[in-house]
């Protein structure tokens, strides 16, 4: 009996060991940055003390990582001059493999894969979307407009904003309702709202009732309308607790954008680049589902692509 005993009590604490190891691994997993070399990262103690030093990633597109103290943050962003002529932009389109599906619906799929398949740059979830799940291939209702070589993939959501590229090489943030007529448009993806204006935080940001923290991601163009600021925050972890609209705003504001665009963010953020030896990152980590790095399938996304 007391051999048994013995022996059970010795399962059950191995048990709670390996338990607890995997606890503290994940826990070491969400409080630092799994890709950020620490030569690299740019330490500031608040938003509004940013100072970026662009480091140089491919010709006519930089990178920055960087830390705030005030609050918590670990946030990755590109700026990418779209007057060079070797880039282009994708947008999701219905699936290219299997067919195309309604109209305003999308396969799932995760940023990592949708970098691949495109062979992007560089990548970003945009569009908020219905159901949400990790799983790819999943039918997804896209909520917002997305058009994808002057073509609809999915119409206009009155009251969100879209990002619109126009065949000019040219760029800007608009109210959806406003894109009736797709004339001189080749591409553009929806996301929730304006929060940056004219180089100012919107109105509605100035009330605490928009201080909720999330992961985030979010796109800024220049005042010129020809240099596009993608930016990814992470969240939901002790490393980097999300950040709220108006954050979002002055981050972009710092950075150099003259308006600015928040996508769909939460569980669906993810960042993920192409590096020099040709290998897909994703930068940030995402975290679907409690899980740390696992990435949630999206509707849409945005990449820049070699031409």
């Amino acid at each position: 009996m007391g051999d048994k005993w013995i022996k059970n009590n010795f399962k059950k604490c191995l048990f709670s060991l390996i338990v607890n190891l995997f606890l503290l691994f994940s826990l070491v997993n969400c409080t630092s940055s799994p890709v950020i070399s620490e030569e690299v990262v740019q330490r500031f103690r608040t938003p509004e003390e940013i100072v970026p030093q662009w480091q140089f990633f491919h010709n006519g597109m930089d990178y920055i990582a960087i830390k705030l103290q005030n609050p918590r943050l670990e946030l990755w962003a590109v700026r990418i001059d779209l007057t060079e002529s070797s880039f282009g932009v994708v947008v999701s389109e219905n699936d290219p493999v299997n067919g195309v599906v309604r109209e305003g619906f999308m396969p799932s799929t995760w940023v990592s894969s949708f970098a691949k398949r495109y062979n992007t740059l560089v990548a970003i979830n945009t569009n908020p979307f219905d159901p949400v799940s990790g799983r790819e291939g999943e039918e997804r209702l896209i909520i917002g407009t997305a058009i994808s070589e002057g073509r609809l993939v999915s119409p206009a959501y009155s009251s969100f904003d879209a990002l619109v590229f126009y065949e000019d090489r040219s760029m800007a943030i608009v109210k959806q309702s406003e894109l009736e007529n797709l004339e001189g448009i080749e591409y553009a993806t929806g996301g929730f709202y304006r929060v940056l204006q004219d180089g100012v935080l919107v109105n509605r940001l100035r009330s605490d009732d928009n201080a909720v923290r999330h992961p985030r991601s979010a796109a800024g163009i220049s005042k010129d309308g020809k240099t596009l600021y993608l930016l990814a925050i992470d969240g939901r972890r002790l490393g980097s607790i999300g950040a709220t609209e108006a954050e979002i705003a002055i981050i972009l504001e710092k950075l150099g954008a003259y308006n600015g665009l928040n996508f769909d963010g939460g569980g669906s953020t993810s960042f993920v680049l192409r590096r020099p030896d040709g290998k897909i990152q994703i930068v940030n980590k995402p975290i679907h589902g409690g899980i740390p790095g696992r990435e949630r399938g999206v509707a849409t996304c945005l990449g820049i692509v070699l031409r």
